[in-house]
């Protein structure tokens, strides 16, 4: 796959316009992809072996989207295979009164994956760029300074992300940015699946069509958070979403990729391991049958 064609170069200005969350670049059908994404799903299943084993790095996967755009299908689908001892998901809702009492980055920094650690955000901190850009009310105390400065304000939020980000990849925490470009009008056909489907009922919620109404409000936030937070160190993708299939695919390609990259190796065992295994080998097989 030209994973490439996803990434968002850094200093990069964004129209998601420019963007086709429809296509399915490489492979014509679901059925065509299954074997790609099976052989990524174990090659995923083998590196995170390696990460846990080395314990040098931690991964950070962050997963951002509109509602209905994927994410817990991708979170089903692509770490099917994994150990979950070694992976722990995050979803990030509405801040509790404790969360609130904090900086906007505490809730999500307390769930940042040790070493030798997968951690996925479902949502992240990206939230105190976007919903609250959007329903400036949601800001509490900040509402009024962020009235008052403009673009300034979420300038300099972005600019903190940035720095924090930067500061885990100096820390050995990789962090890979995913965003599931989903359009309006596939966003329209799951939430009617979701009213029509008694078993995916359970997953509506009105707020899903009050925050619809401010598509528009969204796309621009997003399109600026894109925009000023894809760095090299790390970088967002920006995957098309209206093929759920495709969407997981493409996200598992991209978290290989990473890993590969990073080439975690199982540990090399000391002189004195070595011969203490071959004592305890000698000592098994010396066991009466």
């Amino acid at each position: 796959m030209d994973l490439e064609r996803f990434l968002v170069k850094p200093s990069a200005t964004v129209r998601l316009g420019d963007f086709d969350p429809g296509e399915t670049p490489g492979f014509a059908s679901k059925s065509e992809s299954a074997k790609k994404l099976a052989s990524d799903v174990e090659a995923l299943a083998g590196l995170q072996d390696r990460l846990i084993a080395q314990g040098k790095y931690g991964v950070l996967v962050v997963l951002q989207g509109m509602d209905t755009a994927g994410k817990d299908g991708v979170v089903k689908h692509v770490m099917t295979g994994v150990n979950p001892a070694g992976v722990h998901v995050h979803s990030f809702k509405k801040p509790s009164v404790e969360e609130a009492r904090h900086d906007y980055l505490w809730r999500t920094s307390i769930q940042l994956p040790a070493r030798g650690e997968i951690a996925i955000f479902n949502r992240s901190y990206f939230e105190n760029v976007l919903v609250t850009r959007v329903h400036p009310e949601l800001l509490g105390d900040f509402q009024e300074e962020a009235t008052e400065r403009g673009d300034e304000f979420w300038q300099e939020r972005y600019s903190d992300i940035n720095a924090a980000e930067r500061y885990l990849a100096h820390n050995d925490i990789i962090v890979i940015k995913l965003f599931l470009h989903v359009s309006k009008d596939e966003q329209k056909r799951r939430l009617e699946s979701r009213l029509d489907d008694p078993s995916k009922q359970w997953k509506f919620s009105a707020a899903d069509l009050q925050e619809r109404g401010f598509w528009d409000a969204y796309v621009s936030a997003y399109e600026a958070m894109l925009s000023q937070t894809s760095t090299p160190h790390a970088p967002w993708y920006v995957i098309p979403a209206d093929r759920k299939w495709y969407a997981r695919l493409a996200v598992a390609a991209i978290i290989v990729r990473h890993l590969e990259n990073l080439d975690p190796q199982y540990p090399t065992l000391s002189a004195q391991m070595q011969t203490d295994l071959a004592r305890a080998k000698a000592a098994i097989e010396a066991e009466p049958a």
